[in-house]
């Protein structure tokens, strides 16, 4: 036969060759190999192994493995191998089209060290303490092995240089989410939400991606001194939408559109003809209102506040005064009350006349009997 069928035909490798070799032996720092169609068996020294520090080299590698390797150097007795170097070729052209595109891949932490966080992309990437969150982090223990979603923000290849954030990934998939709720947002709808922050206009409420603000005259039906009164941060409350800018990013919710409003079913809290205590809340030219109940305030005209003449209501009432008052009408459809003090005057003076005659004729004394109503009049 023109060729021996035993006979093995040797190739002779260069330095820069890529062959695949079969691990045969794995010692702390180095790797032998045997590699088909060569006479020389291969090494591959540790710091060869990754782009990243390894302690062992069994860590990285085991024995069987097949590793797709480059030649580095050709000895008499072996071949010096590397496979760090198939493998920083091959990820720095991954990383520069997901650089180009913005492609956003997923990197497992390898290590912790000061200022940030390293990944093996078959070259060394480092996610700076800063691109880490979109809030500040005290102690990225907790970060090693975990797998993050991340993006190429910086790239250059002959500094070997590869900066990588998660921030960034983070930071456009709450921009979308915030879109998507913006868009679908419709005026009447009802929410819930929780409270991120307090101011002394009012509450702001996470309505699933994106803040929406509670302005303080929002917040009850009764009047509120200052936000923490009524709600506080963390808190998830239901609210309703108010108006929508999309332009502007802007979202007005009301909390008191949610409650029972202080008129509803107020014929079953109040009726005619009932005497109740109330409070001066403004006075004006024609009279003065007094609230009755939380949030309901009735009307007394000025005639309804003396028996005697007045000019103006200033003459016998102040705000903020506590009063009694008699209920002369309720009209819930159109929130309305009148109320009067006068006759609960007019009551007394019937009363001290009634009692008076009843003093000329039983010996009672008039302070005993009706002097509860005097005082509440005072």
């Amino acid at each position: 036969m023109a060729e021996d069928m035993n006979q093995v035909e040797y190739k002779e490798l260069q330095v820069g060759d890529v062959i695949t070799g079969k691990v045969t032996k794995v010692e702390e720092k180095q790797v032998f190999v045997s590699v088909e169609n060569s006479k020389l068996d291969g090494i591959i020294p540790i710091s060869e192994l990754s782009s990243l520090h390894v302690e062992k080299a069994s860590d990285v590698v085991s024995e069987g493995e097949e590793l797709e390797l480059a030649v580095t150097k050709v000895e008499e007795e072996a071949l010096i191998l590397s496979k760090k170097a198939v493998l920083a070729s091959k990820a720095w052209d991954e990383l520069e089209e997901k650089f180009n595109s913005g492609k956003v891949f997923e990197a497992t932490v390898k290590d912790v060290v000061k200022g940030g966080l390293v990944v093996d992309l078959g070259v060394r990437g480092f996610i700076p303490a800063s691109l880490v969150e979109n809030y500040y982090v005290e102690d990225f223990s907790d970060y090693k092995d975990k797998l993050l979603t991340v993006k190429v923000v910086e790239l250059d290849r002959e500094k070997n240089r590869v900066i990588l954030s998660h921030r960034a990934v983070v930071e456009e998939e709450q921009k979308n989410k915030k879109q998507q709720v913006l868009d679908s947002l419709q005026v009447g709808a009802l929410l819930e939400g929780t409270v991120q922050r307090l101011t002394d206009f009012g509450a702001f409420v996470d309505i699933g991606g994106i803040d929406g603000l509670v302005h303080i005259s929002q917040l009850s039906h009764e009047h509120v001194s200052k936000p923490s009164d009524i709600v506080s941060e963390g808190q998830v409350i239901k609210v309703k939408v108010l108006s929508v800018d999309r332009d502007n990013e802007r979202i007005s919710l009301s909390v008191k559109e949610t409650l029972p409003g202080p008129w509803e079913n107020i014929s079953e809290k109040l009726s005619v003809g009932d005497v109740v205590e109330g409070t001066v809340k403004r006075l004006v030219s024609f009279g003065a209102f007094v609230e009755v109940l939380p949030g309901v305030e009735g009307l007394v005209h000025i005639s309804q506040i003396s028996s005697k003449h007045i000019g103006t209501p200033h003459e016998v009432l102040k705000e903020g005064q506590a009063v009694q008052v008699k209920v002369l009408e309720l009209n819930e459809s159109e929130k309305r009350i009148s109320l009067s003090m006068k006759e609960l005057e007019e009551n007394v003076e019937e009363d001290y006349s009634k009692y008076q005659q009843q003093e000329e004729t039983t010996g009672f004394q008039l302070g005993e009997v009706i002097g509860d109503q005097l005082n509440k009049l005072k």
